[in-house]
């Protein structure tokens, strides 16, 4: 045994000379054992410069040689500070990475120290974690005190106090993450009282939940498991006191940025994403030919000067880096060949920091060593433009995101950045050009404002001049060919219209007198199979129109494309199941409709997709984001203006009360979603008999 621990410091100062020739192989080349990426709010990636290049490994001396370590620290003069929690000491380098010294603490050994936390002035609390405790040293190592676990009415029995993580905030306060602690990080204030607990996660909520809320007695909910939020397992704290917290088991909001009030300043979407974006906010990219399935597993975040945040995945071993509101800069990583080491790739990862210049240290807990990444020229050109961007300083950084964008035109933030500064000088043109290109639909809405606002200005006088004079000829055109011989000749041919024609202008009358125009419909013949064909063609073209050309602001979708074969087939598949459906339920529940007429009646009912949802579309391309509201309102009124319809549609054809007319649609849809899973089921049948018949074909053939 003896003989195996002298043995380890050889063995990894063997592997850290074999990762630093492969750093110099590496340089040499230009080569990158990983790949960059750039995500948008879309989802779609975007493959980028590097933004960050291994530039060495720290940690090779014997003096410095670590067992399962798991905490980094980079206070302010670049020391680096090491939990090595598998020998029970605090190691210290210099910003070369070579060692200063080892902190044991004598008169009172560490156990498994898991985190450390450097003041500004030089004292260092450490997360002595087998000790159920928090040291507090001096910067000579001296020990101050000890944070035992705090006595409190508010702390339950069932509390486990086994500090992991700490940070301390300028008044000296702690907080503390504990062991599997899903109340939050533990508070204590500088003589170790209990304060709160801070920036605790919510529950998240089903709609299963709900249903038990609603049926489960009391006696059930008491059989249940409690559902707990999920446990925080890291954090940090920057220069301007904000303490985020990193969590595990969660979908959205992994990484929170918190206020003094606990309050979460990344809560809402970032100006990287669209309004319309159908994606919640969350944290930790999944590297290309990752399991992108699995949920991110984010172990670690540090903050640097400019305020970037960068996670570390220890599921996909992805870095993955953001500004101080939380928008994705970039993100790199991948998976690591277990026989062998590569610079760059880090097996498991437990802990990273940044640097005073904006370098990262990644700490590798299996190879005891710390990976230094250094920042590429593209990389610090998008951290300098970024911050500029982030400060108002808009027409500063114009020039760094020209030469961003020189080096990717697919690069989102360079457009946006670029976007606000022709923003600031007015270019409104030009920045809505931008935002469409960056998928950006507030940025667009507001410079279109900006646009529409100066059309106005500028044709004001003359676009009323014309509406005036527009309605002045057709006042005149109506009295001096009121009683013409043309006009009365016309009037006549209008009154003894085709057939068809009466049975499109129908539609005026359902409109006024829909459960009477319907009624209509299946006893005196005011509907036909060519006008119902036409009014449900009108109806899907209308459908696509909507789908395809909503404006930009309202619609995001289109910047990706609209793939309307899909959506179209949906809509005819619904439209004809509905029809069957609601006969076969009508005449079991003795309606007196016939097939033709819920086929003509099915069709008309649409009209409101046509005679709203057209103009609608065309008005999005004149409405802003200012006007969402109108603009839903309407797209409200068009949709419920049709399910009214084919409400009076059932009752006017099947001649049925209101609740009978209730029932006849829950029975129809019922059987819409019957038919439905029955056709899924056949084509599934029907695929798996194609192949059957195939396999005994190739049986024959080969006998």
């Amino acid at each position: 045994m003896n003989r195996q621990l002298r043995l380890r410091p050889i063995l990894i100062s063997i592997v850290a000379a074999m990762l630093a020739v492969s750093l110099k192989l590496s340089v040499a080349g230009a080569y990158s054992p990983y790949t960059t990426y750039y995500k948008d709010g879309y989802g779609q990636l975007v493959q980028i410069q590097s933004a960050y290049h291994p530039d060495g490994v720290i940690g090779r001396s014997p003096a410095s040689a670590l067992n399962q370590p798991q905490d980094l620290f980079v206070d302010e003069q670049d020391q680096i500070y090491i939990a090595d929690t598998g020998n029970n000491r605090i190691i210290q380098l210099n910003e070369q990475g070579e060692f200063v010294r080892a902190l044991e603490v004598q008169e009172s050994p560490l156990n498994r120290p898991s985190g450390l936390y450097v003041a500004p002035g030089g004292d260092i609390y450490i997360a002595d974690t087998g000790n159920q405790r928090v040291v507090r040293l001096a910067a000579d190592g001296k020990l101050i005190r000890e944070y035992a676990r705090p006595t409190s009415s508010y702390l339950p029995d069932s509390f486990k106090y086994e500090p992991t993580k700490l940070v301390v905030d300028k008044r000296g306060f702690l907080y503390i993450t504990t062991l599997g602690a899903f109340q939050g990080l533990l508070q204590l204030d500088p003589q170790g009282e209990f304060q709160n607990f801070f920036g605790s996660n919510k529950v998240e909520f089903s709609l299963f939940d709900a249903f038990k809320r609603l049926f489960y007695t009391r006696e059930m909910y008491r059989r249940e498991l409690s559902k707990l939020p999920g446990a925080i397992v890291n954090t940090a704290i920057d220069h301007n006191g904000f303490i985020y917290t990193v969590t595990k088991e969660i979908k959205q909001a992994q990484v929170k940025k918190l206020n003094i009030a606990g309050l979460d300043q990344l809560e809402h979407q970032g100006e990287f994403m669209s309004t319309g974006s159908k994606e919640a906010r969350s944290f930790g990219e999944m590297a290309w030919g990752a399991n992108r399935s699995s949920q991110p597993q984010l172990q670690d975040v540090t903050v640097d000067l400019n305020g970037n945040m960068t996670v570390i995945d220890s599921l996909s071993n992805t870095i993955s880096q953001y500004d101080e509101n939380g928008n994705l800069l970039f993100f790199w990583g991948g998976y690591d060949n277990a026989a062998t080491s590569k610079l760059g790739l880090v097996k498991t990862p437990a802990a990273i920091a940044a640097t005073s210049t904006g370098d990262l240290l990644v700490l590798d807990s299996v190879n005891g060593l710390v990976q230094k990444l250094r920042l590429t020229e593209f990389g610090t050109l998008v951290h300098q433009a970024n911050k500029l961007t982030q400060e108002g300083r808009y027409e500063e950084s114009e020039t760094l995101w020209e030469e961003v964008y020189r080096q990717n035109a697919y690069y989102t933030p360079a457009l946006i950045g670029l976007a606000k500064a022709a923003y600031k000088k007015e270019e409104y043109t030009n920045a809505e050009q931008l935002f469409f290109k960056a998928g950006i639909n507030q940025g667009y809405s507001d410079a279109f404002w900006q646009t529409r606002l100066a059309w106005f200005q500028q044709n004001f006088a003359l676009l009323m001049n014309i509406l005036l004079l527009l309605a002045l000829i057709s006042y005149l055109f109506n009295r001096l060919t009121r009683k013409s011989k043309w006009r009365m000749d016309w009037q006549a041919r209008v009154k003894s219209e085709r057939p068809l024609l009466l049975q499109l202008k129908h539609i005026g009358y359902i409109m006024r007198h829909p459960i009477d125009g319907y009624h209509a419909i299946r006893y005196h013949d005011k509907a036909g199979t060519a006008s119902s064909l036409i009014v449900l063609g009108a109806a899907l073209l209308s459908f696509a129109f909507i789908q395809a050309k909503t404006g930009f602001i309202f619609n995001t979708d289109i910047y990706e494309g609209v793939k309307l074969g899909p959506l179209l087939a949906q809509f005819i598949f619904l439209w004809l199941g509905w029809t069957t459906a609601n006969y076969l339920v009508s005449s079991l529940m003795r309606g007196e409709g016939r097939l033709r007429d819920v086929f003509y009646g099915s069709s008309y009912a649409l009209f409101p997709i046509v005679f709203v949802g057209v103009p609608l579309t065309i008005l999005s391309h004149a409405f802003s984001l200012s006007e969402q509201s109108i603009f839903g309102f309407l797209q409200m009124v068009m949709l419920i203006w049709t399910l009214l319809n084919f409400f009076w549609m059932v009752q006017g054809i099947q001649n049925y009360s209101v609740g009978e007319a209730l029932l006849n649609i829950v029975l129809s849809l019922l059987a819409l979603a019957i038919i439905g899973v029955l056709i899924f089921i056949f084509i599934s049948l029907s695929g798996e008999l194609v192949n059957f018949i195939y396999s005994i074909y190739q049986e024959v053939i080969i006998r």
